[in-house]
């Protein structure tokens, strides 16, 4: 089952970055952030009370309430980089993030075995060369650089965080619930002071209403990755969930390709290939 939920958890990730990229083209990027996970932030109160999710606060809800601090911050990094330099840079690097929860994974213990340590080494080169690498051009900023290094860890830690916010379903549905709450105040803090400074937080147009079931779609999606995840670390070792939840980028790419109509070039075709080599020998393995 944990290759099931991690595949099921890059297949939504990526088509939210996916959608999170077409709404960010004539929306500010902070905007679609906040109102897209106030979105999720309401379907979890409503699950959470429907449930009896509060019986299940504790401890764990501080890693949830982490990984909400976190996670704003990553996601600007990300779009910041994004808007610095090539994306053929930007989106391969942040592949990096899952260097975090498969090394938290190896201190907790875990020892993957031959198939499982070659089917991810194999899985991340895939991802890496889906995201089409730019091999050639114009030079990176430093600032690119570094940016893109900091979402990345960013990620990994909200993917190790989330995996230890609880240890049941209805715990899961209120981490996941704090973690959006406090994603929500976080960028919307970030919003407030980006306003003050003259920043932009709707577009010419005004509030985007046609716009909305998107934006519920990016939101609901994102926290069905989290949660999915969360179920792959609980059923398997969370060196494999993390690689075949990394997968995420393969799936923008296609999304991109498939919807519109975006050629995919020949490394990022071989790209995708090798992730689903390296997938066949974690499920293998």
């Amino acid at each position: 089952m944990t290759a099931f939920f991690a595949l099921l958890t890059s297949l939504m990730w990526g088509l939210a970055d996916f959608g999170g990229g077409l709404l960010t083209r004539r929306t500010p990027a902070l905007t679609v952030v906040v109102v897209s996970q106030g979105i999720a932030a309401v379907v979890l109160g409503v699950i959470v009370v429907a449930t009896g999710g509060w019986s299940e606060a504790g401890p764990r809800l501080w890693f949830a309430f982490a990984a909400g601090l976190v996670g704003p911050v990553a996601l600007l990094c990300f779009y910041q980089a994004l808007a610095l330099g090539p994306m053929g840079v930007v989106s391969p690097l942040a592949t990096l993030s899952v260097a975090v929860p498969v090394g938290v994974g190896l201190v907790l213990g875990e020892r993957p075995g031959l198939f499982q340590a070659v089917g991810s080494a194999v899985a991340v080169t895939g991802v890496v060369l889906a995201g089409g690498p730019q091999l050639r051009g114009t030079a990176v900023q430093r600032r690119t650089i570094w940016m893109t290094l900091v979402a990345a860890v960013g990620f990994g830690t909200v993917f190790a965080l989330i995996a230890e916010a609880s240890t049941t379903v209805t715990g899961l549905f209120l981490a996941l619930f704090v973690q959006r709450v406090t994603d929500v105040a976080v960028g919307g803090a970030a919003l407030v002071v980006s306003v003050r400074r003259g920043g932009a937080a709707l577009p010419e147009g005004g509030f985007p209403w046609d716009a909305l079931p998107a934006l519920a779609f990016v939101g609901l999606a994102d926290v069905a990755a989290n949660g999915t995840y969360a179920m792959a670390t609980r059923s398997g070792p969370v060196t494999v969930a993390a690689v075949l939840a990394s997968l995420y980028p393969v799936v923008t790419a296609l999304a991109a390709r498939g919807f519109l109509s975006e050629r995919l070039r020949g490394i990022q075709t071989a790209g995708a290939g090798l992730a689903l080599l390296g997938t066949l020998l974690l499920a293998t393995g």
